[in-house]
């Protein structure tokens, strides 16, 4: 059927403003949806036609992400958080009680078409939940009674933007504050101090102050900025990866509501160092009601001549943009980030070349995250060597924590490098018992209570910032299932290995919990973790067992006493495998040590 006048009028118009542009796809998609509800089979067509791309092209981004939708899913589209804090508060009961008066099943559109409700992967709400999204509009702290006032919204077709505004409201509940969101720089005080130093001694302050990633990998900042800008290319770019998906994570949105302004000087300095002209700032979708406020900081900056040509009177030029992801976790990753921002299916990319060398639009490219970015601007301040004698020998400056879970005060904590757990747990408010801390989400690791004396810093619990508490109450099994249906939703399916093996697990995970599973099925499921470690194409399948693996090897009872029979010896010693494992200097060599056992 072909698109109405109104249909192209919209489309053409969202098409305009993105330049007809097929790397601005992602954009092009969002905004369209936004405008029509849906992409239909003729609007893909018309933007394939228009931007000059082949349909499938077109047709293959729009099926990749979770937020974009080609069949129509109601006026309403209500996606409740299903991280496992939302279900510690009782998330399944209100969306269950949601749908029984809407007369609904969850992951389906109703008769009328009005309205469909379904989960979707964490929205970065931890410390305010249950959350849910509508319309990719983030609601928080839901109760039976905004339910049920929420279901008589829907039901009287009320528009979103007349709901009350209160359950729109995002708190950042800051609860420590430290060098970083103690700061006292106004907009434009960092800037100058790089401009004034030069790029090469502003680089030689970033390696002096021992300033490393601070999205979980660690990787020196000062390196990567020189890699970039020595990288032969016709332009550089700087992208800040705003796409915090990791379950528990929430440090990047505070930063981003209360310290916009520090995060965009930081990309500008960097912008300086390398030698780029623009930088992109991808914001994840669930984060979508940050859009504008984001833009109204960058508008301003360019009022005031920190942004733009000639900034601040020096031949210095360089812009922003942000880009709006739509649901997918994997792109997280810096490689498959760069693809979602050229418009493509984000899937990770085969590296070598390094996004350093070969980034966006194949051009020297340098990612970094929304913290590290902040944090570079107080280098710029004050000084690599000032910045060095905060935290640890080996863990310089401060850590953002997005504390979550059994606590009395869920929220953001900054520390010095070096922290004990234990110290972070004191500060938020242990409520009884705790029995276990997932540390950096899903994909890190699962502390036990004689554990908690450890410390967060690279040299021993490196960490992109959350910590999940778990009190005794908990079921640590069902934390573990929670992850792996989390990992098998967010694979993006390009290798075998973790599109299969990450459904293997679920679904044995799922057999374990009806009661119906063997000590044969653990076996499978170790057998999936040696698999997947050594033969995913990225991250997310070599991670995706840890909290499997963790909660097995510590908490190994609530998995026993699910077993249909324990009449049963394995075809290796599993405890002295596992034994031998913990014996060993960190993950990779204990999954190394498990690999290289024979019989399975």
């Amino acid at each position: 059927m072909p698109a109405t006048m109104t249909t192209t009028s919209a489309l053409q118009s969202v098409l305009a403003r993105q330049g007809h542009d097929g790397t601005r796809l992602m954009q092009i998609l969002r905004e369209t949806q936004e405008a029509l509800g849906w992409l239909s089979p003729p609007v893909l067509t018309e933007i394939a036609r228009d931007i000059g791309w082949p349909r499938a092209r077109v047709e293959s981004t729009a099926g990749f992400y979770s937020f974009f939708h080609t069949r129509p899913l109601g006026r309403y589209r209500v996606l409740w958080s299903d991280n496992i804090t939302d279900r510690m508060l009782g998330n399944i009961d209100l969306m269950q009680a949601m749908c029984e008066k809407l007369w609904l099943e969850p992951g389906r559109v109703s008769e009328d078409g009005l309205v469909s409700v379904d989960t979707t992967s964490c929205t970065g709400m931890c410390d305010q939940g249950p959350a849910l999204l509508v319309n990719y509009r983030a609601v928080t702290r839901m109760t039976p009674r905004r339910v049920e006032a929420m279901v008589d919204l829907i039901r009287a077709e009320t528009p979103v933007a007349a709901w009350p505004a209160e359950w729109f409201a995002v708190e950042d509940n800051i609860r420590r504050k430290d060098i970083l969101l103690g700061n006292a720089l106004v907009p434009g005080e960092a800037l100058a101090a790089a401009l004034e130093r030069g790029a090469a001694a502003m680089l030689d302050e970033i390696k002096r102050s021992g300033l490393r990633g601070r999205g979980g990998a660690g990787f020196g900042t000062g390196l990567k900025w020189e890699a970039c800008r020595d990288a032969m290319g016709e332009a550089h770019y700087v992208i800040c990866n705003a796409d915090e998906g990791e379950p528990g994570t929430f440090k990047d949105r505070v930063l981003l509501t209360r310290y916009a302004d520090l995060v965009f000087e930081g990309m500008t300095i960097a912008g300086h160092v390398v030698g780029a002209k623009k930088g992109l700032l991808y914001l994840r979708g669930e984060y979508r009601y940050l859009l504008e406020p984001l833009e109204s900081v960058l508008a301003a900056r360019r009022a005031a001549g920190l942004l733009g040509g000639n900034i601040l009177g020096q031949p210095f030029d360089f812009d922003i943009e942000v880009h709006l992801g739509a649901g997918a976790y994997i792109c997280g990753e810096e490689s498959a980030l760069i693809e979602s921002l050229e418009g493509k299916p984000g899937r990770p990319r085969i590296r070598p070349p390094f996004p350093v060398t070969h980034g966006y639009l194949g051009q020297p490219t340098t990612v970094n995250n929304v913290e590290t970015l902040a944090a570079a601007c107080l280098v710029a301040k004050h000084g690599g060597e000032w910045y060095s004698k905060v935290g640890t020998t080996k863990s310089a400056g401060s850590k953002i924590l997005s504390v979550s879970g059994d606590v009395e005060r869920p929220g953001i904590y900054e520390y010095p490098f070096g922290v004990t757990v234990q110290q972070v747990l004191n500060d938020a408010g242990i409520e009884g018992c705790t029995q276990a801390v997932q540390v950096s989400g899903p994909s890190g690791v699962t502390l036990g209570q004689n554990e908690l004396e450890r410390r967060i810093a690279f040299e021993d619990i490196p960490t992109a910032g959350a910590l999940m508490v778990f009190d005794c109450t908990r079921d640590m099994f069902e934390v573990a299932r929670n992850f792996a249906h989390f990992f098998a939703h967010e694979s993006c399916g390009f290798c075998t290995p973790c599109r299969v093996g990450t459904t293997v697990v679920a679904r044995l995970m799922d057999k374990l919990a009806t009661g119906h599973g063997s000590p044969y099925d653990i076996d499978e499921m170790f057998k999936m973790h040696r698999l997947m470690q050594g033969a995913s194409h990225c991250g997310l399948g070599n991670s995706a067992c840890n909290p499997m693996f963790d909660t097995l090897n510590k908490f190994r009872p609530a998995y026993e006493r699910r077993l249909k029979s324990l009449d049963y010896e394995p075809a290796f010693d599993l405890d002295a495998a596992l034994s031998q494992a913990r014996q060993m200097t960190g993950r990779d060599d204990a999954a190394a040590h498990l690999a290289n056992v024979e019989e399975s």
